[in-house]
């Protein structure tokens, strides 16, 4: 399957106003839109498609993303590798807020905590989860919480996210 070439009507798409919203909301409610989406999401930020992130939900301030675990994303002690944990987290985080922001703003993530609590393995979902701020035209830092669970809903990471917002 070429995806450059399956997506490519949605480049133009993603140049104007905020991508992130209106490609989820015009494919989220169509069968296999969620799947299209996530696939896109691959393609726009080639290093988050790396993980394979699949978007379980999205709203604004509120990000729910699956990962699967598989021997990609493993290291050498058989669980899932801290740098794909980081980048899961990291993708819920940016969802949460950039389909949040009005048309004429952006964000940029400025700096990043995270807290490795338990081994990962199996399929985790990280939740990105934010108060959206009144947008005053004013650039501002946002934190952004993002907890990921594994399929028994154990904790196996708390993080914070930092991103910088504002008009572009």
């Amino acid at each position: 399957m070429n995806v450059d070439a399956e997506l490519l009507p949605f480049v133009s798409e993603m140049r104007q106003g905020n991508p992130v919203r209106s490609m989820w909301d015009r494919l989220s409610e169509i069968p296999g839109g969620r799947a299209v989406f996530s696939k896109l999401l691959g393609w726009w930020a080639p290093y988050t498609g790396t993980i394979k992130p699949r978007v379980a939900e999205l709203r604004e301030g509120y990000a729910r993303v699956e990962m699967a675990d598989r021997r990609a994303v493993r290291n050498h002690l058989d669980s899932i590798h801290a740098m794909a944990l980081v980048n899961l987290a990291e993708v819920a985080s940016g969802l949460s807020v950039t389909y949040s922001l009005p048309d004429d703003y952006r964000g940029i993530l400025v700096g990043f905590d995270i807290d490795y609590t338990k081994k990962a393995r199996g399929r985790l979902t990280a939740e990105g989860d934010v108060v959206v701020p009144d947008f005053d035209g004013e650039r501002r830092e946002l934190e952004v919480p993002v907890v990921t669970r594994d399929e028994d809903g154990e904790v196996v990471t708390e993080a914070t996210a930092r991103w910088l917002i504002g008009p572009k």
